[in-house]
């Protein structure tokens, strides 16, 4: 392919990703094939000679489409909104063609300086005071693992330099809500904690940490001469929104001396929002916070910020500094490297960039608001709804229910009469949501917050579940 033939089809892939959005309602919004569908429409062995992508447009309409389930389309209201603005669909297409490697400093000075404006911008719009420092991370699950490997850290005095988690006989602790998300579990298995030494504390009526369990979790550690390392507390949990008592949860931490690491994936795009910052009162107090602007914001996948207030034990913990990556400017600047897993970076923070100058604060406040007041009708409609049942409070935008007729009464005919209702919602192609499982109790996840999701369509959405639990 020459220049030409990429300005061609790049213009001709524009159109096609900007007809693909204007007609997205018209698609099922859940993929309908089955497995191995999209394998057989691809040849067994590779193309011998060159083909070119003159027909490409016309292949992925044929081939890629179809297995599609559209994370955009504004009637998903499946597992969390995952929105990619235009803005940001634009931000990764100069990232590919700039091609830059933003491991340090040196090797695109850009990509470290437009990443480092845009996280203190970040920083200012959530409300977080200048103790913390920024970061951009792939993913949640990568910044708890992070998070966790330096609460290790800081606890065993740096005893990766010595015998590692080998070389100490004390028993280290990590705590977080049953209702937590399944990365809590991952990072702390990964950075060597072991399944045993992971407690899940119970949750209340709201499905929020027990604040009393976790402390006589801790008592009862520290009498057993184990010692307390961190707790995860979730600020929005992933099957409900619900909100750790992140206050005192912080008084703990201080009192007992271990790494608080706030995981507020989703919730934390609520807080560009004022009104909405008390529901991670003591977040001051962290030692690491972690959202996802990839989710609710809308920069695309994928893109997670990671804040913490020690950004020099960071460092420590996770720099390996070989010869060949020491540049003259290293006393000078950040190299990135640094400051996660990954010794490569892709050039991230062109897509918060160009998003926040699409929108400006006002415009993503905007938004947000509308999809807090979409969830409050939803919720409204529930309650006054005689045979439909609320499970959580809605402090966000997901809305947990299930339909609950006078005559029964048994949990797995409740269990298979809503599950039946999400299958028809689901394979009428007209909406998506998730059925999901709440201390026993089957029900059915709303999480509203697609970019194009209006009034209209959580209004359809109702219709359909009051049609599906009819039949």
């Amino acid at each position: 392919m020459d220049h030409d033939d990429f300005r061609k089809l790049g213009h001709e892939l524009v159109d096609w990703i900007a007809a693909y959005r204007e007609g997205i309602e018209g698609y099922p919004v859940m993929s309908p094939v089955k497995p191995g569908d999209i394998r057989k429409a691809f040849a067994a062995a590779p193309p011998r000679r060159p083909e070119g992508l003159a027909d490409i447009a016309r292949e992925l309409d044929a081939k890629v489409l179809p297995g599609i389930t559209h994370w955009n389309h504004p009637s998903f209201f499946a597992y969390f909104p995952s929105n990619t603005s235009y803005a940001s669909i634009l931000a990764d297409l100069v990232a590919a063609g700039l091609g830059a490697q933003g491991m340090s400093w040196q090797t695109s000075p850009a990509a470290t300086e437009v990443e480092e404006v845009v996280m203190e911008w970040l920083r200012q719009m959530l409300g977080l005071s200048p103790a913390f420092t920024g970061v951009i991370h792939d993913t949640a699950s990568t910044a708890t693992l992070c998070a966790l490997l330096c609460a290790r850290e800081r606890a065993s005095g740096y005893g990766q330099n010595r015998g590692g988690l080998q070389g100490t006989a004390t028993k280290l602790m990590v705590y977080a809500s049953d209702q937590g998300h399944s990365s809590i579990e991952k990072a702390a298995l990964l950075a060597g904690f072991g399944k045993v030494h992971l407690r899940l504390i119970e949750t209340d009526a709201d499905h929020a940490l027990r604040l009393d369990l976790l402390n006589a979790a801790i008592q009862e550690d520290i009498a057993l001469g184990r010692r307390p390392c961190a707790v995860v507390a979730a600020i929005g949990t992933t099957g409900t929104t619900a909100l750790d008592p992140l206050k005192g949860i912080a008084e703990l931490a201080a009192k007992y001396r271990f790494w608080l690491h706030v995981d507020a994936a989703l919730a934390g795009t609520a807080m560009v929002l004022p009104e909405c910052r008390w529901m991670w009162e003591g977040v001051e107090a962290a030692d690491s916070v972690v959202l996802n602007p990839h989710k609710w914001m809308g920069t695309g996948f994928d893109l997670s910020a990671y804040f913490v207030r020690d950004p020099q034990h960071l460092i420590r913990v996770m720099s390996t500094n070989p010869s060949y990556l020491r540049t003259a400017q290293d006393d000078e600047v950040k190299n990135l490297r640094d400051w996660g897993i990954p010794l490569g970076r892709r050039f991230r923070a062109l897509k918060l960039w160009f998003l926040l100058k699409d929108l400006g604060v006002e415009g993503l406040q905007a938004r947000l608001r509308r999809d807090l007041a979409n969830a409050q009708w939803l919720r409204e409609q529930v309650d006054e709804a005689p045979d439909w049942e609320r499970l959580a409070p809605v402090p966000l935008q997901t809305v947990c229910l299930r339909h609950m007729p006078k005559t029964m009464k048994d949990e797995p005919l409740l269990r298979a009469h809503n599950l039946a209702i999400a299958e028809r919602v689901n394979n009428g192609g007209r909406a998506y949501l998730t059925p999901s499982v709440l201390k026993g109790r089957q029900m059915l996840r709303v999480s509203i917050g697609a970019e194009g999701t209006e009034r209209r369509h959580v209004e359809a959405l109702w219709k359909l579940l009051n049609e599906a639990a009819g039949r």
